[in-house]
């Protein structure tokens, strides 16, 4: 399984996970602290994060982390594709 950070003005690096299944605290450790946090950095108070409503991007130590660093997450209809952007690439 892969993983990017896409918007108008740039990209992440794309991440690699490596056996497993991806839990809350994998999303959190490998994708959240060293991809999200430092993009949101970058871009600044008009960040808002869009994931796909997946039940790793939702649970508790998820949800805690985001709150914890301020992260704004944009709320939408679950597994919506027509608010999926890949699904139009």
């Amino acid at each position: 399984m892969v993983w990017a950070g896409i918007s108008l003005g740039g990209h992440t690096d794309l991440h690699v996970f490596h056996g497993g299944t991806l839990t809350g605290v994998r999303y959190r450790d490998e994708i959240l602290d060293p991809y999200v946090r430092t993009y949101a950095g970058a871009i600044g108070n008009d960040f808002i994060l869009m994931d796909y409503n997946a039940r790793p991007h939702r649970v508790v130590v998820v949800e805690d982390y985001l709150e914890g660093h301020c992260l704004e997450r944009m709320e939408w209809a679950v597994q919506s594709p027509d608010l999926n952007p890949i699904e139009h690439l």
